[in-house]
């Protein structure tokens, strides 16, 4: 297997609440690298440093520009992980991944469905990627875990989309995925609690453990070309607690991608 591609999206201009994503690749790198924890996933496998072919951080001038970017530093490697930024990201990382893979099945795990065809006058808006995705059919499948918000127009928009919506009242279902393809993994941490993950921009009450979110992720089993992690908010961390989880992500989607491919 070749290294898996790494990087990072300095860009939260698309946020709709509060700025502050686009400081998150750095500190979660430094996190990831910090000695108050070792590289070894649970699995047992060392997720050191050298797995990475890492491209670092970028600044972003357009938003357009992340597409691109994403397309030169993958197209010599299947696998990819992107550190955000905001969850716009997303909508431009899978255009190049699509580019390079063709259409993969995505599991969006989030409290938001992220599916408004326009927020606040933004078809681009953090609020909106995975209608763009999907109105351009980027992908072959699209599974969204721990949604708790959901208005009567994303309702309507997966519907329109054939969206299978795996609500967080119904979180027990999200062990058990019938999946045949490669997927994508896009994590907005948000879909965590509160109480577990304080750093992000939008806090929404009753979401994952983080222990409920690693079950999810080991139990794919299928092989899984790229993931992203989005969302977190250093400046409303406490005490890096959601920073060292994303951390530990990091090192469990990358042997995940390894495991399974």
């Amino acid at each position: 297997m070749k290294k898996i591609i790494l990087q990072g999206i300095l860009y939260d201009e698309k946020s709709s609440y509060l700025k502050g994503p686009a400081l998150a690749p750095p500190k979660i790198r430094s996190l990831f690298m910090s000695p108050s924890a070792n590289y070894f996933a649970e699995n047992g496998r060392e997720i050191a440093p050298e797995i990475f072919d890492d491209k670092g951080d970028f600044e972003i001038d357009t938003y357009f520009d992340i597409e691109n970017l994403t397309f030169k530093n993958l197209k010599n490697s299947e696998h990819l992980l992107t550190l955000g930024g905001d969850h716009s990201i997303t909508y431009p990382v899978i255009k190049a991944f699509n580019r390079i893979h063709g259409r993969v099945d995505v599991i969006h795990i989030d409290a938001h469905a992220d599916l408004y065809d326009i927020f606040e006058g933004d078809k681009f808006s953090h609020a909106c990627p995975f209608a763009r995705i999907m109105e351009e059919k980027l992908i072959n499948r699209l599974i969204q875990i721990g949604i708790r918000t959901l208005s009567m127009h994303q309702r309507e928009q997966s519907k329109k989309y054939d969206v299978e919506t795996i609500e967080m009242r119904h979180i027990h279902k999200a062990t058990s995925l019938e999946l045949k393809n490669p997927v994508y993994i896009s994590l907005d941490m948000d879909v965590l609690d509160p109480a577990y993950a304080p750093g992000v921009s939008h806090h929404e009450p009753g979401g994952l453990s983080t222990r409920e979110l690693l079950n999810i992720i080991q139990a794919i089993n299928v092989p899984i070309f790229g993931a992203d992690i989005v969302e977190y908010n250093p400046t409303r961390d406490i005490n890096d607690i959601t920073g060292m989880v994303c951390a530990k992500l990091i090192k469990e989607l990358a042997a995940k991608m390894i495991e399974n491919n």
